[in-house]
């Protein structure tokens, strides 16, 4: 007995090992990918990338993290994607069952009546005196492919990447509406400064008017100088309701974002109180391979069209197939359940190889492959796109810092130019027109000033993005 175990036993480990052995396509493999050592414009230090900071530290903000965490939770977006992962879930499921067999129950009841001067009207008149014949089935059935070129193996593989995919797909997703939410936010406080500037420049320009109109009376100035004065304040009064209309609008765009109605945002800092930090880390580019989930969902696209081109090339290959099926069959109904004499069994095996199917399986093998190799080229060029990404917003934090400095320099300077002007206009010693030009070069200057510390934390904003996000 002990012997028939251990040859039992090492027949079952030696087809184990002929079915793993007889396995069919390629493992995944990745695939070489040129990456620089480090990104153009990047810092010296490679530490860990800043890509790998969760979102909720990365933007420390109360107001900011509730809106993003109310877009992560409710965005349509985000749920429509958690859908896909369910269905890529039973999926994957289902594939993990593939080494499991068929079972089948079915119960026939029928009834027949032959022709008196029919062969089988006549046999059964004589062995079973009526011609009257029922016949009565209950039966559970079996069918199993055995896996010898490991295409269910190569199902299970294309379902787990499949399934890891739309998880991929929704982290990039949520990477995208983080850094949308954290952009919108921060052109929301840009626009609540620049309406603030317009705000003091409408003042400023109000008592400007009336000075020269005190001066008009007095016989100091002309009608001309009122009507430019008149004019220059208009034009600052003209950006308080365009920016009230965009800050609006914008604030409705991040309650959307949010999964919310439309409503105001309420805010408790100013851009000028965010503090920009310039020192960062971006990692090496061969560790942005691992943290964009857009680039890891492109590699999961590959490895199931890999586990395709295996289950193609399975299909052009014989298939073993045991079916068995076993149960009570009787011709009485009295009879159906007198066990042992209505037992009944059945059992086949049988071993298939297609020969001529007018070359499908053949086209559907080189179509695997096509699509595998369409699959390297779009994760290659994810590669190459992300490595670039993190290259253009290296420079544009880079250059966008050193304008704000510029642009910063010189709203101070106009700054301080304009009450200077207007003295020198109330002693005479200059004119209208320079006191107006040099109020309306410095509401410029502020205005943009204020832009350009929007693009710049934006600027960090697509940086974050391209390195990752953060999406643990």
């Amino acid at each position: 007995m002990n012997l028939h175990k251990n040859i039992t036993g090492f027949v079952l480990l030696l087809a184990l090992f002929f079915l793993n052995a007889c396995k069919v396509g390629k493992n995944y493999a990745r695939p070489t990918l040129e990456l620089p050592d480090q990104y153009r414009n990047a810092p010296t230090s490679v530490d860990s990338s800043m890509g790998n900071i969760p979102w909720n530290e990365f933007f420390t903000d109360p107001t900011l993290q509730q809106l993003i965490d109310s877009a992560v939770t409710k965005n349509f977006d985000i749920q429509f994607a958690m859908k896909n992962i369910a269905a890529a879930q039973q999926v994957m499921k289902q594939a993990r069952l593939g080494y499991w067999p068929d079972i089948n129950g079915q119960i026939t009841i029928g009834t027949n009546r032959p022709s008196n001067n029919s062969l089988n009207g006549l046999n059964a008149g004589q062995f079973l005196g009526t011609r009257h014949i029922e016949d009565y089935t209950a039966s559970i059935g079996i069918a199993w492919e055995a896996d010898i070129w490991g295409k269910v193996s190569r199902q299970k593989e294309a379902a787990l990447s499949n399934y890891l995919q739309s998880t991929e797909v929704r982290k990039a997703i949520q990477t995208r509406l983080v850094a949308d939410v954290a952009q919108g936010f921060y052109n929301l406080l840009a626009l609540d400064a620049q309406l603030e500037i317009a705000k003091r420049n409408y003042i400023l320009d109000d008592s400007t008017v009336r000075i020269i109109r005190l001066q008009y009376d007095a016989g100091q100035a002309t009608a001309l100088a009122i009507e430019q004065a008149d004019a220059q304040k208009m034009a600052a009064g003209l950006l308080i309701p365009a920016l009230e209309q965009d800050i609006a609008i914008q604030e409705n765009a991040l309650r959307v974002l949010s999964g919310e109605l439309p409503s105001a945002v309420i805010r408790n800092i100013t851009i000028s109180e965010f503090h920009v930090n310039d020192i960062f880390s971006t990692g090496v580019p061969a560790e942005m391979v691992s943290l964009r989930p857009d680039v890891r969902a492109s590699e999961m696209s590959l490895k199931a069209a890999n586990a395709r081109v295996g289950i193609a090339q399975a299909n052009m290959y014989p298939t073993l197939s045991i079916t068995a099926s076993g149960g009570v069959n009787s011709f009485k109904i009295t009879n159906w359940f007198n066990i042992p004499a209505s037992l009944f069994g059945i059992a086949a095996g049988s071993l298939t190889q297609p020969i001529f199917q007018r070359r499908q399986l053949k086209t559907q093998y080189e179509l695997a492959k096509i699509e595998r190799d369409k699959s390297v080229i779009l994760f290659r060029q994810s590669v190459l796109n992300a490595v670039g990404e993190v290259s253009d917003a290296l420079i544009r934090v880079e250059k966008l810092r050193e304008q704000r400095e510029i642009a910063t320099a010189r709203a101070d300077t106009l700054q301080n130019a304009t009450p200077n002007a207007s003295l020198l206009f109330k002693n005479g010693m200059a004119n209208y027109l320079e006191v107006i030009t040099a109020q309306a070069t410095a509401l410029q200057s502020q205005l943009q000033v204020a832009d350009l510390k929007r693009q710049h934390l934006n600027s960090l904003v697509d940086l974050y993005r391209a390195l990752g996000g953060g999406w643990r």
